[in-house]
């Protein structure tokens, strides 16, 4: 049976202050993870921040359960309680979060 691409909205809450995870992005180290880490890269670097204060970010995933490869890697690390909400559209999800200030301030 084919993988078939799935998006989600991330949510998350950051679990200690960032900077090493900002590190790993500026670095390149995720995107180099396979497969999905060039996807998680772009995904993590346009995250927003919610009105709670936690980070929210479209993702596309192929997983079951949902970005188990990407926590197990990268995600549980810096992250708690994160939540997935299945999305028909990279469009919806970027229209749902537009209006919320970014995680980095490049």
């Amino acid at each position: 049976m084919p993988y078939r691409m799935a998006l989600y909205l991330v949510r998350a809450k950051p679990n200690k202050a960032l900077e090493d995870l900002r590190k790993e992005l500026d670095a390149g180290t995720i995107s180099k993870l396979r497969p999905f880490g060039e996807t998680l890269q772009y995904s993590l670097e346009n995250a927003r921040i919610d009105k709670d204060g936690h980070a929210i970010w479209v993702e596309e995933d192929y997983c079951s359960p949902p970005l188990a490869m990407e926590r197990d890697s990268v995600l549980d690390r810096y992250f708690n309680d994160i939540t997935v909400e299945r999305i028909e559209s990279e469009q919806e999800g970027r229209d749902r979060i537009k209006e919320r200030p970014r995680l980095w301030n490049f």
